[in-house]
């Protein structure tokens, strides 16, 4: 989300209205982008025929849903294959790219810099924020930071074509199609005008970039003016939105993220991943010990190694999870949390990651995937995104022939899948 120079005292938040669901007004008239909107590469001739006959046959669904064929209509005259969506899909950076290099990007110093002037420019309206729903505020600005560059990446890309061609895709064709109804309701609710309605390839919309969804779920008016205006160049309702998102989501005000930390020598390796929980007096039992000094954070968390037995390990509670509940990728939530800590004038990571292993290709990745499924140990895509089921699949390949069992996908781990 970006943060403008606005300021609510916290006597007026009070007074402000909440909105837990879309408010039906007249719909809103098509007025100049502030943005304009990205061109739209040509498509083959097949590919925008196939999907202009889903557009008519899922119109019927629209209306079943509610959606009124005036909306329909007005709304899906935009649609049109964008090839650009089918690729930007098949190449999501926080899955493809090695995790140092992704929180090198994520926790760069200009987006500390950035964040850390965001917060003492919009001072009292994260204040208010921070009281409504007890989610820090060095975590909405991050997530704002992480989503849209502090709004200046919020897309350019028009939603409904970006949604309409992920639903007819078919490779996650029945999530996009709630989200293109989800994208119709907001339209027929007013908060938008399906030609203002920009955002990301995949059909995240403003500063921090809310998918149709969760918009209609966790969006608010916090500013009090009658919308939830996520597409402003005002972003208090944005940041709202998410503070509430997360607090819906189960972060538990007052309690950390977790923190980073240090193994013993004969730490017992099989505990590592999101599975296994422990209290913190449990893993400091164990020989944890949190990097810098100090009691480990009191969470009932489990240990994660995003780089494997070489790399950082992180102690992580309800609080990380929350913030996966945003985006499912630990590299991700470690992102957030840690631009977050820096943003607050905390250290960053402290441990060295293994920045000498070589990169795996995009075919390697996938074959990877596709031995371990071979052997019965993954059930999932084979996509060459590795998240956390194909993390998990590797941990049990390795405790199945007897290696440290970190979850961690490597060159040499293929060599041993091939044999």
């Amino acid at each position: 989300m970006i943060l403008s120079r606005i300021f609510l005292s916290t006597a007026i938040v009070g007074a402000l209205a909440s909105c837990a669901g879309p408010v039906s007004r007249s719909p809103v008239a098509a007025s100049p982008a502030a943005v304009t909107p990205a061109a739209i590469p040509p498509a083959a001739p097949g590919d925008e025929a196939g999907l202009q006959r889903f557009v008519q046959n899922f119109r019927a669904r629209a209306l079943a849903s509610g959606i009124s064929p005036a909306t329909y209509d007005r709304a899906m005259r935009l649609a049109r294959y964008n090839p650009e969506v089918i690729r930007l899909d098949r190449r999501q950076a926080e899955f493809t790219r090695p995790v140092w290099l992704y929180l090198d990007s994520a926790v760069s110093d200009n987006r500390i810099t950035t964040g850390r002037q965001k917060n003492a420019e919009l001072s009292r309206t994260l204040a208010a924020i921070e009281q409504r729903y007890g989610v820090p505020r060095e975590i909405v600005l991050s997530v704002w930071g992480m989503e849209s560059n502090f709004g200046a990446n919020r897309g350019r890309m028009q939603i409904i074509p970006s949604l309409t061609t992920l639903a007819y895709d078919g490779r996650r064709g029945e999530m996009f199609q709630n989200q293109l109804i989800a994208a119709l309701r907001i339209i027929q609710a007013g908060d938008t005008a399906p030609e203002n309605m920009l955002g990301s390839w995949a059909g995240a919309m403003g500063h921090t970039q809310f998918m149709p969804t969760s918009y209609l779920e966790y969006a608010v008016d916090f500013n009090g003016d009658g919308r939830r205006d996520i597409w402003s160049d005002d972003p208090t309702d944005s940041l709202a939105s998410t503070a509430n998102y997360l607090r819906r989501n189960g972060w538990v005000p007052g309690q950390p993220w977790g923190a980073e930390v240090q193994l013993p020598p004969n730490f017992n390796m099989s505990l590592i991943g999101k599975n296994t929980r422990r209290s913190a007096a449990d893993w400091s039992a164990q020989g944890v010990r949190r990097i810098g000094g100090g009691a480990l954070p009191n969470v009932n968390g489990s240990i994660i190694m995003p780089a494997g037995a070489r790399g950082p390990a992180f102690l992580i509670g309800d609080n990380f999870r929350a913030i996966l509940r945003y985006n499912n990728s630990d590299n991700y939530a470690l992102g957030v949390s840690f631009l977050a800590e820096r943003i607050a004038g905390r250290p960053g990571i402290q441990g060295s990651w293994p920045r000498s292993d070589r990169p795996l290709s995009a075919s390697e990745r996938e074959e990877i995937q596709r031995r371990l499924a071979q052997r019965g140990f993954y059930q999932g895509e084979i996509d060459g995104l590795f998240g956390s089921a194909t993390m998990e699949a590797v941990s049990a390949f390795q405790r199945s022939i007897g290696v440290t069992p970190d979850g961690y996908p490597t060159s040499i781990l293929l060599d041993q899948l091939r044999r």
